[in-house]
């Protein structure tokens, strides 16, 4: 098992890997560093290797795809996500492992949002997405993550090890940061600077199809792990639409005794129903997800003792 393990997922980025491997070799000469190669046809495996990188491939394209390999494939103390794009400082690294190693961090987030981010970016919508999405997690979520879309992170064993990765691109960092939340790991926020990509690099994220992919993964998300209050917050529009729609008819028939809207009962009452049975599944999955966080603490104390047998 490795004391550090910096895993860096690489599609096409020979203009920047081979510094990023040199900059981490010499502010943890200690760890290894593993270079996923994930298709790149620039030659950036060869660039990496070149450095000193440990290089291997996933053929899956995403990099919810790569992390999952990497996820699988290796065992260390600490981990430490970084992108080859060369836009986070490697020397923040020391600091973000020491929260692992020292004080049983479980993920520390490298936040650029509160530094550099927003005057180095020169992408606006990148700006105001990353806001968005923070805001939305951090509401939905009552969470206090700084940076949820950041890719420079460190791990520990025990959440690598019990992490289910679903997502196959973009979207991965923003399921990292709910499971962390879900399942109330010890979350810590790092400050780390940020630059922009030197010439010659281009960002692999397309702004509009991998924002709406977020937001879509946030919202199912959001569902899957909060389904009381998912289902609760139909219920609650249903029910006050037909009591909207009701409140009327029943005025009318409390001055006449008639009720001329026969078909606007006959909906208030199915709305009714359907307020009711949105409530019920809400507190049907509500259960199921609360058995499943018990199950979870038993597979985490399994893995804490795999981890104890392996650093032995």
């Amino acid at each position: 098992m490795d004391k550090i393990a910096v895993l860096i997922p690489c599609y096409n980025e020979s203009a920047t890997i081979e510094k990023v491997v040199l900059d981490w070799k010499k502010e943890l000469p200690e760890a290894v560093i593993y270079v996923y190669d994930n298709n790149s046809t620039d030659g950036s495996d060869k660039l990496a290797k070149k450095a000193g990188a440990v290089v291997r491939y996933e053929y899956q394209q995403g990099k919810g795809n790569v992390v999952r390999r990497m996820f699988r494939d290796i065992d260390a103390e600490c981990y430490i996500m970084i992108d080859g794009d060369d836009t986070y400082p490697a020397e923040a690294g020391k600091s973000m492992a020491q929260e692992v190693l020292e004080h049983h961090a479980d993920m520390v987030v490298g936040d650029r949002l509160s530094s550099t981010y927003f005057t180095e970016n020169k992408r606006r919508f990148h700006n105001f997405g990353n806001s968005l999405v923070r805001a939305c997690i951090n509401r939905l979520f009552y969470s206090e993550i700084q940076d949820i879309m950041t890719g420079y992170r460190a791990f520990s064993y025990q959440f690598v090890k019990t992490f289910p990765v679903l997502s196959r691109g973009f979207e991965i960092e923003t399921e990292m940061s709910i499971h962390a939340v879900d399942k109330n790991m010890y979350i810590k926020n790092q400050v780390v600077d940020y630059r922009d990509r030197p010439d010659g690099s281009e960002s692999k994220l397309n702004t509009i199809p991998d924002g709406i992919r977020v937001l879509k993964t946030i919202f199912t998300l959001y569902k899957d792990y909060k389904p009381l209050q998912f289902f609760g917050w139909i219920a609650g529009f249903l029910f006050l639409l037909a009591f909207i729609f009701f409140v009327p008819i029943m005025a009318q028939f409390v001055k006449t005794g008639l009720v001329p809207q026969f078909p606007t009962l006959i909906v208030c009452g199915f709305c009714v129903i359907a307020s009711l049975l949105s409530l019920f599944s809400g507190m049907i999955l509500q259960t199921i997800i609360q058995k499943n966080k018990q199950e979870f603490e038993f597979r985490l104390h399994m893995v804490n003792e795999d981890y104890k047998r392996k650093t032995v």
